[in-house]
């Protein structure tokens, strides 16, 4: 079978602009080097300090490829790209941020500064939608299997060690308790054994999704460990590889240049060609990330093992909260050969109230945004929100025998009945989750809620066994 080779990707990554897009040194920033990021210091000292009270409570990281290219350092702190990467003062709520900066200021010694935070990321939600305690599964001794989650039926979701950090850091982002260092948060294993015993035992499994952190941060080596025994035919039953990873925006040249890509490329190519659909599910959150040479070269190399790219991401208010935004990153996705996927509402964890969007404004945006493409992009699916029970989109707001309610339903649901039942909540501006909502037309609760309570009791008692 051929290999592609590094000559190949740069022949591919050329076809454009004619540049070379030949292996490149990652460098990357941390909180301790936000003094040497030369645009910084542009900046006043108090926004400055700002931006080290909130990267002491949440992860801050970031490359030079963002910096250089992504960011317009002419418009900040208005661009989106610098509100996704680098931390804002109202990232963290008013009394926390005060908390944290008077410690600082005051020259507190770690044992204090670090006792302070870890209250401060304790009251943020660090584990949303039950994830700790309803997704991973337990062992035949009733041991929790570590680094595996498996919420829905078909789908089990893998954490690999190797994978838990990211190229850059999503400042919205609901997994960030796995890149705070506290391994008490962190959800990771590094057995491959493990999962492929789960897979072997689990033949309703279709989907296996790999997720991290960023899974294409791994040496090629380490994924090929991951995805190459799913080969084997006692395999079968899993049809779909998922890959989800912020590279194509933050790192594409993990895609272009030196042996690392030309192996993973190959990697890709030779799981497709024995069967496996593989799906890259890239997370965009403006058209800018698309907008750059390097960034279409990796698409191009990306499609041309015969993986397909999913597109997915959560509006953001001081990002995208705009439906020309999502319009115009919606029919480039298309354009460049990408399945415009899920629209996700923010998640109730971190620094969510920074981010927010009312569901009813959001369902207005997408509702506004989806008129404006055609209908090869209209297979985006939202707003949804990635709650406990399940992915609950938002359909729209009518009215029904003279009271306004929301229309809603589950794309996917901890119990397969519960998918594509559509229900209703009481109209509500200021709601922006589902627990924010309540049921309508007499309703005592929402037709899932006495289900869903005998599965978290059912569980609990699982874990006390």
């Amino acid at each position: 079978m051929p290999q592609h080779t590094p000559q190949a990707l740069k022949r591919w990554s050329s076809q454009a602009s004619g540049e070379d897009h030949a292996e490149r040194p990652f460098k990357v920033f941390t909180q301790r080097d936000l003094d040497r990021i030369a645009p910084l210091r542009a900046l006043p000292a108090a926004t400055r300090f700002e931006m080290q009270v909130v990267s002491t409570v949440l992860p801050f990281r970031v490359n030079q490829y963002v910096i250089d290219e992504l960011i317009d350092w002419r418009n900040i702190p208005a661009d989106p790209i610098f509100q996704l990467t680098f931390p804002q003062r109202g990232m963290l709520a008013p009394a926390h941020f005060e908390r944290i900066a008077e410690l600082i200021r005051g020259g507190a010694d770690k044992t204090a500064l670090d006792a302070a935070v870890a209250e401060v990321r304790a009251e943020l939600n660090p584990h949303p939608a039950d994830q700790m305690e309803m997704n991973m599964p337990r062992d035949a001794d009733g041991a929790r299997l570590d680094g595996i989650q498996h919420k829905y039926r078909e789908t089990v979701l893998f954490f690999p060690s190797q994978g838990q950090t990211c190229h850059a850091y999503c400042t919205f982002c609901f997994r960030w308790a796995q890149f705070v260092g506290d391994k008490a948060l962190r959800i990771a294993t590094s057995e491959a054994s493990a999962l492929h015993t789960y897979l072997s035992a689990h033949p309703e499994v279709t989907d296996l999704l790999v997720t991290g952190g960023d899974p294409m941060v791994m040496k090629t080596r380490h994924l090929k460990a991951y995805l190459e025994p799913l080969l084997d035919p006692a395999f079968d039953h899993i049809q779909t590889l998922r890959i989800g990873t912020k590279a194509l925006s933050f790192w594409p040249h993990r895609f272009l240049g030196g042996t690392e890509a030309s192996e993973l490329i190959d990697l890709l190519t030779r799981m497709v060609r024995a069967g496996k659909h593989v799906a890259v599910m890239a997370h965009y959150n403006h058209w800018k990330e698309l907008d750059t040479e390097a960034a279409r070269a990796a698409i191009r190399a990306v499609r041309s093992t015969g993986a397909q790219i999913r597109a997915q991401g959560p509006l953001l208010a001081h990002i995208n909260d705009d439906p020309a935004v999502w319009a115009k990153l919606w029919q480039m996705q298309v354009r460049l050969g990408i399945v415009p996927y899920y629209m996700f509402v923010e998640r109730d964890t971190g620094a969510r109230g920074y981010f927010e969007v009312p569901l009813a404004r959001a369902w207005t945006i997408y509702r506004q945004a989806i008129q404006q493409v055609s209908g090869l992009a209209r297979t985006v699916r939202g707003p949804s929100m990635s709650a406990s029970p399940g992915k609950v989109e938002v359909q729209g707001v009518t009215e029904i025998n003279g009271e306004q309610v929301f229309v809603l339903r589950f794309l996917q649901g901890r119990h397969p009945d519960w998918v594509q039942r559509p229900f209703f909540a009481r109209y509500d501006d200021t709601a922006g989750w589902l627990d924010q909502l309540e049921p309508t037309f007499g309703a005592a609760e929402f037709f899932f809620e006495p289900e869903y309570r005998a599965m978290r009791q059912q569980r609990r008692a699982a874990a006390a066994r």
